[in-house]
């Protein structure tokens, strides 16, 4: 069973995002009080803590949201996730996944040029908010396509 591990939010763009108890999801806008939330593909992130794992092995100190990510899911096979997909967090909240992976900053960003490598250009998962609702860590994840 696929689970939320945290919930990253940031009042801005371009910072790290920091974890917080629980998030309101708000259909066809976002998270409220994210900088990415609004009318558009990019209203919500996911990374996989498997990901975020390996990385750790490189940089240890490292922090819920580093990547700006907004949901980091625990067993979700990430792999098996397409653009069109619909993911169901908790009872009520469901996901649309927009896209697959971004461009990394112009430069890189600080991991990538501490480890030689990002893994959200690859991995991390984009969705709009199709049903709205509150989820908080340990609410399960359930793919409904």
């Amino acid at each position: 069973m696929a689970t939320v591990e945290a919930i990253c939010i940031s009042s801005k763009k371009g910072i790290v995002k920091k974890a917080v108890d629980q998030a309101i999801f708000v259909k066809d806008f976002g998270i409220t009080d994210d900088a990415h939330a609004g009318k558009w593909h990019r209203q919500v992130s996911l990374l996989a803590a498997e990901s975020i794992d390996i990385v750790k092995q490189k940089l240890p100190t490292l922090k819920d949201g580093a990547f700006a990510e907004n949901i980091i899911t625990k067993g979700l096979d990430i792999t098996t996730i397409k653009v069109g997909d619909q993911l169901q967090i908790g009872e009520s909240i469901i996901l649309e996944i927009t896209q697959i992976g971004k461009k990394c900053h112009n430069d890189g960003c600080a991991i990538k040029k501490a480890t030689g490598d990002c893994i959200m250009p690859k991995e991390g998962l984009f969705a709009t908010v199709i049903q709205g609702g509150t989820t908080r860590a340990g609410d399960t994840i359930t793919p409904i396509n």
